[in-house]
């Protein structure tokens, strides 16, 4: 059995006027939170529908729990739950006939869970699926991949209409009901916040291609910001630099590891460092996404060549 609960090589999808996905490597481990994240059109829908077999890849494999995909989607079916960023539903059935119709489709399917989530999603079961509000269309669609006894779990914008206390109830099931029974959550989405609050692992996506893949506890402790003034500071040349990003005589560089060590380097050679910062998430992913390099999956950030912009 594959330690991965999603693996993809040098992935590729190209449409007439856009290469969708670019040589994408991802390195999903099973039993944790993924976070794939990326602007609009980075991307990551296109890669979902690649794994559920709902678009074929132009180039490039990937595995889904070890099931090849394009030749055992059935398998992948089976233990794979999707909910996808339009929240689309038969619109005149209640969530209860939803609920109905779909448990026959799974053999795991819990009722138990449907009762347990129905209520702490606060879910109207008996109207129309079409009468409901954007929030409580979310709502079933995840009442339903959560009772699904998957495997893994596919959420592309999950947190669509959700107030802020089911948001907050949301993240907290995830986490202590789904993976805490060594299940994969693999969640697509641009709210940086929410992912935050409950990944182990992100994976940041722009243009189709992957930018970062690292454990997010890696970026959390050795992702710094370091600030140097000097004159002919090195813009190169540094493994451990992800980008430069320049203003005059100061030069902020982007380092993913050993940033103390790096920055004694630099007074090595003259340059006066003024701070060397801790990074938020968020700082990171507007750093990388203005910059269009690829990086080595599974290193954190390894960057083929640091970039110098504007800051």
């Amino acid at each position: 059995m594959s330690d991965m609960a999603i693996w993809t090589e040098k992935l590729v999808k190209t449409y007439p006027d856009v290469r969708a996905v670019d040589g994408l490597n991802l390195n999903v481990p099973r039993g944790v939170v993924y976070g794939f994240l990326g602007r609009n059109g980075a991307g990551k829908t296109t890669t979902i529908r690649i794994l559920l077999g709902l678009a074929r890849a132009t180039e490039g494999r990937a595995t889904v729990l070890g099931f090849s995909v394009g030749h055992e989607q059935v398998a992948i079916f089976e233990r794979t739950a999707y909910v996808s960023e339009s929240k689309t539903l038969y619109g005149n059935l209640t969530p209860r006939e939803l609920v109905y119709f779909t448990r026959g489709f799974y053999p795991r399917w819990s009722d138990q869970a449907v009762r347990k989530y129905s209520q702490l999603l606060e879910i109207p079961m008996d109207r129309p699926f079409s009468k409901l509000s954007q929030g409580n269309r979310t709502k079933v669609c995840l009442l339903l991949a959560l009772s699904q006894g998957a495997d893994l779990l596919i959420f592309d914008e999950p947190a669509t209409g959700l107030d802020p206390v089911v948001l907050d109830e949301f993240l907290r099931i995830l986490v202590q009901d789904v993976v805490s029974e060594g299940k994969t959550i693999f969640i697509s989405s641009h709210q940086l916040s929410d992912v935050e609050q409950i990944a182990d692992w992100v994976g940041v996506i722009d243009h189709g291609m992957l930018l970062l893949e690292a454990r997010l506890d890696d970026i959390k402790s050795q992702f710094r910001w370091v600030t140097a003034a000097g004159s002919d500071l090195p813009q190169s040349g540094f493994p451990e630099v992800m980008l430069v990003a320049s203003e005059g005589k100061f030069h902020r560089y982007l380092v993913k590891s050993g940033a103390e060590a790096f920055a004694a380097k630099l007074s090595r050679q003259g340059a006066t460092v003024a701070e060397v910062l801790p990074m938020s998430l968020r700082e990171i992913f507007l750093a990388l996404v203005r910059k269009e390099d690829t990086c080595t999956p599974g290193n954190v950030g390894e960057i083929a060549a640091a970039v110098s912009s504007s800051f």
